[in-house]
């Protein structure tokens, strides 16, 4: 297997590459994905991503190592495992961030990532329905478009927001991410429009793209610091593939790290723990993670009003026929109609909250089973977190699960900010535009009131919010990865484009991020080709 460029994950990123550099026909390209191809059904019904959530035909279904600020409690992190990764598993919502973030990223001396910089590929992606613009892209690959129907329960929220003073804001990725509003989502014509659907399918009959599924990446080749392939295996069969230009992987936070670390690169001391020989010492593999911590609060709302009532009994089948003859209804529908960004103290300068609204409700997050009864859940969202955790492998076998840490709740800030947050939350509920649907406070409930008895239980509800970072960090310090390029410090004819390559988290769901650092990566690596 003889090829130019060899790109392992097909998530957000991956798929991008994929589409990109095949677009040359004398480039030859190998996609390499360990889950299958995207056939399952509930990946392409928007609200069916409940189904997948614990799914471990397309879903890493990882677990967490324990908490120790979080009385030891351990969180399930699914991370996709198919055609598509997690933009094929995800709620579909569409936030690109704040323009700050990526201007502290170039600030932080990485050179050509300030959003002047990377608005152009945000743009050049996507085909948003609203049409073109300074800020929009027309005729790109992803579809972005608004939610297909309101909610009594969102607008609702929407006039308690303005109660609170937030603004009612119907284009979060417009000048000012700041106040409430409806969300647009990657959902074209009532179906997820996942990586795959966007980059992969118009590109996967090229006859210089050879994509391969069910293929486990298990170690890069090197030959002296240059990367030279990658042996993957298929069907219990090895395989070794070569490029003669570059290896990219798109593993995503937790995968390339993973991958690094077996192939001999990182810590010395993790390697050596787990049975690996030390080819490149680089501290910073694996190390940094950062995630936005959620804390979800559950009301009974008065009303049927929600997501619940609607998949069960009679409104089940209204639900089900809806959507197949129409593509519209609950099943058409992102995780998250609508979101509040918000300042948590007076003195920021820009959110550092989002508050992520689901208008039902379940018991048990894993189980994603709604509740028969009306019911909404709010969920605080710290968007900038101070505590920083870490991902490593625990042994060298390929097939073993990487030990993930996240050390939620580890700082003092990040303790007072959940407080404040869970706070605003009930300011949102408990406004005057709710009071004909508010029911009762179901977590942590009223008794609840004391900012010690708030962050005790805090410890019990805060979770990861599936959006990794970091761990490949790019930058100039001892514990980056990568350099402004992407290339790995020390190491050539190898990139890394995918979340773990972001110097910090940005300010709301990762995915559009994702694509965009798939398109800048591209673009550089066919700048360097020329």
């Amino acid at each position: 297997m003889d090829y130019d460029y060899i790109v392992v994950g097909a998530g957000s990123s991956g798929c991008v590459l994929a589409n990109r550099l095949s677009q040359i026909q004398s480039n030859r390209v190998l996609l390499l994905e360990a889950g299958p191809e995207d056939k399952n059904f509930w990946i392409h019904v928007p609200l069916g991503f409940g189904k997948n959530v614990n799914n471990s035909e397309v879903n890493w279904c990882y677990q967490g190592e324990a908490e120790p600020y979080c009385r030891g409690n351990q969180y399930l992190l699914p991370r996709g495992k198919v055609l598509g990764g997690s933009s094929s598993i995800n709620g579909m919502v569409y936030v690109r961030g704040q323009a700050e973030d990526f201007n502290h990223w170039a600030q932080l001396g990485n050179r050509g990532w300030s959003f002047d910089d990377v608005l152009p590929y945000f743009i050049k992606s996507e085909d948003n329905t609203r049409g073109s613009s300074s800020l929009r892209g027309s005729g790109g690959l992803l579809t972005v478009s608004d939610i297909s129907e309101t909610n009594e329960l969102c607008d609702k929220l929407i006039d308690a927001g303005a109660e609170l003073g937030l603004a009612r804001n119907d284009d979060i990725n417009g000048e000012v991410q700041e106040g409430i509003g409806y969300h647009q989502a990657t959902i074209r014509n009532g179906r997820r429009c996942s990586a795959a659907v966007a980059f992969l399918k118009p590109a996967k009959y090229r006859q210089n793209l050879k994509i391969e599924t069910e293929a486990l990446v298990e170690k890069i080749i090197f030959h002296g610091k240059k990367a030279a392939g990658v042996e993957f295996t298929k069907n219990g069969v090895s395989y070794t593939a070569f490029a003669n230009s570059e290896v990219i992987l798109s593993g995503g936070a937790f995968n390339s790290p993973q991958l690094l670390e077996l192939s001999g690169v990182g810590q010395p001391e993790v390697l050596k723990k787990a049975g690996v020989e030390v080819f490149h010492d680089l501290p910073g593999v694996g190390n940094q993670l950062q995630d936005h911590q959620i804390i979800r609060m559950r009301w009974r709302i008065a009303r049927k009003v929600t997501f619940n009532e609607q998949v069960y009994g009679w409104r089940a089948m209204r639900s089900v026929i809806k959507y197949l003859f129409k593509r519209s209804g609950v099943l058409s529908m992102p995780t998250l109609p609508i979101s509040a960004f918000a300042k948590t103290k007076p003195e920021l300068s820009s959110p550092d909250l989002q508050i992520q609204v689901f208008p039902g409700s379940y018991e048990k997050l894993e189980a994603r089973k709604l509740d028969p009864q009306p019911g909404v859940t709010l969920g605080a969202t710290m968007l900038r977190p101070e505590s920083r955790g870490w991902v490593h492998i625990t042994s060298s076998n390929a097939y073993d699960a990487p030990a993930i840490f996240h050390n939620l709740l580890e700082t003092e800030g990040d303790r007072k900010t959940a407080v404040l947050s869970m706070k605003i939350c009930r300011q949102l509920m408990e406004a005057n535009a709710m009071s004909d649907l508010y029911g009762c406070e179901l977590t942590p409930g009223k008794d609840i009131k004391e900012d010690d008895e708030l962050l005790d239980a805090a410890r019990d509800l805060v979770q990861s919010n599936w959006h990794p970072t970091s761990t490949c960090r790019m930058g100039t310090d001892k514990l980056s990865v990568v350099d402004e390029r992407l290339r790995i410090h020390g190491l050539t004819n190898i990139r890394i484009a995918d979340a773990s390559i972001m110097p910090t988290a940005v300010s709301g769901n990762t995915n559009a991020a994702c694509i965009m650092i798939g398109e800048k990566a591209s673009d550089m690596i066919l700048e360097d080709q020329r």
